[in-house]
């Protein structure tokens, strides 16, 4: 990864020597600029992540106004970067004036280093990410344009009711929880609400809650200063206040652990949070969409998941059926894969036969969507001479499975109807007990004897 890159602005040499010797042991890449003529030259020929500027040069000594100027032409460049300004000659006056002209923070001489190192980490990492959104979002902005970002593809009424759903909540503040089974598109719907959002320009921040472990859980979602735990070595910016005035996309909501959902709750609730090792209470305008394949209404009846954060979370519920549900969406699915992927690996037009189509729509797909997306690719990059062959669709048969079965011990025949069950329900052993008859206990007890993971 490109180093971080810092802009020093002092016409003083040991003001810039200083700075190079304590970021550059940072790991950033530092420029000095010891006048503002050259501080607007750096920033014409590079992008910066963070600037240190003087408000004092050449022509006085005291009064800032060569740094008030400056402060102005460098927003006029870069209107993003996050800029402190320091001075020898601080009143509150200047400092009020240096916020006014675009300045994030100022700071007196001599500074103080752990101060001075801890809010340029913070902000040089804050201005990546938020270029990085900006990057996206403007490549999806021109995706758009072009008419290249697909909506929802789809015949069955299910998903024309939710379509309409999407169209009538997107413009809305309102909390959203999306359930379904695992590949069923909960994170399009989440980005669709998003895209068709006021907040379209906006960060739309994703984040995998059962990828989190539980002792990270704060400093993921609010961010943490430097020195708040034995690892954090520098301050983090959260989830929360990347999403700032955007869509913040809680997947797999479902894994998040009880002793953490009041924190969440009070952030829905008010809006306010704190940084790990800060009492300093900040407020992010950022709105929750979240997802879950677990059933939380159960959760909550079992006291797994807090009753207030569900209600919160589920302002608005939108449900996605399997794609073994809606099998009208199966071939306007693979179709919509077939021209995708066909495009991706520059192969010529390709079509269906009417019998692939058939045997396409007689699949149970346990993945839903995506298991669907990825037989789609795989038969492309198999396909040969323009022509999709069957076989390279690798589809299970439902009459050689029943072959299989026939050749199976009793045992083995269980074994793989606990595994089936448990695909089909993705991984809820609550509702694969209730698909194979028997209680939640016996199940736990046969998944422990199969040794089934």
């Amino acid at each position: 990864m490109q180093a971080k890159r810092l802009l020093i602005a002092d016409d003083s040499e040991d003001i810039l020597a200083a700075g190079r010797f304590l970021f550059e042991d940072q790991g950033f890449e530092v420029i000095g600029a010891q006048s503002p003529k050259v501080v607007v030259e750096e920033l014409k020929k590079q992008v910066f992540d963070v600037a240190i500027i003087d408000l004092n040069y050449t022509e006085d000594t005291t009064s800032g106004k060569e740094g008030f100027d400056l402060l102005e032409q460098i927003v006029s460049i870069d209107s993003d970067l996050p800029i402190m300004v320091m001075t020898a000659w601080a009143t509150v006056d200047k400092a009020v004036e240096a916020m006014r002209r675009g300045a994030r923070d100022f700071i007196e001489k001599p500074w103080d280093n752990n101060r001075l190192l801890a809010w340029v980490s913070t902000q040089s990492e804050l201005a990546r990410r938020v270029r990085k959104s900006q990057a996206i979002e403007e490549e999806n902005r021109i995706l758009r344009d072009a008419g290249h970002v697909v909506d929802l593809v789809f015949q069955s009424d299910a998903m024309l009711g939710i379509h309409e759903m999407v169209e009538q909540v997107a413009p809305t503040d309102a909390s959203v929880l999306i359930t379904g089974e695992n590949g069923t598109g909960k994170g399009v719907i989440a980005r669709l609400l998003h895209d068709k959002s006021n907040r379209f320009k906006e960060p739309f921040i994703s984040v995998n809650m059962g990828s989190v472990p539980e002792n990270l859980f704060e400093s993921e979602l609010f961010g943490h200063v430097k020195g708040a735990f034995t690892d954090a070595k520098e301050s983090r910016i959260g989830r929360v206040e990347l999403a700032a005035s955007g869509t913040l996309f809680l997947d797999e909501i479902g894994n998040l652990p009880l002793g953490q959902q009041a924190k969440l709750l009070r952030f829905l609730e008010t809006g306010e949070f704190e940084r790990v090792g800060s009492s300093t209470t900040r407020k992010s305008d950022a709105r929750i969409i979240a997802a879950t394949n677990a059933n939380l209404a159960e959760s909550v009846d079992s006291k797994e998941f807090r009753r207030d954060l569900f209600y919160r979370l589920a302002t608005v519920p939108i449900e996605i059926p399997p794609l073994r549900d809606r099998v009208e969406d199966i071939v306007p699915l693979a179709n919509h894969f077939l021209n995708l992927y066909s495009s991706k690996y520059g192969k010529a037009s390709l079509s269906m036969t009417e019998s692939i189509e058939s045997a396409l729509k007689t699949q149970d797909w346990p993945g839903n969507v995506r298991e669907l997306s990825h037989t789609m690719e795989r038969a492309v990059i198999l396909s040969k001479e323009g022509v999709l062959a069957e076989n390279s669709f690798r589809l299970q048969s439902n009459k050689d499975s029943r072959i299989v079965l026939d050749e199976l011990s009793l045992e083995e025949v269980e074994r793989y109807l606990i595994q089936r069950s448990l695909s089909k329900e993705s991984g809820n052993v609550t509702e694969a007990a209730k698909r194979l008859g028997m209680s939640r206990a016996t199940l736990y007890r046969r998944i422990k004897e199969y040794g089934i993971q």
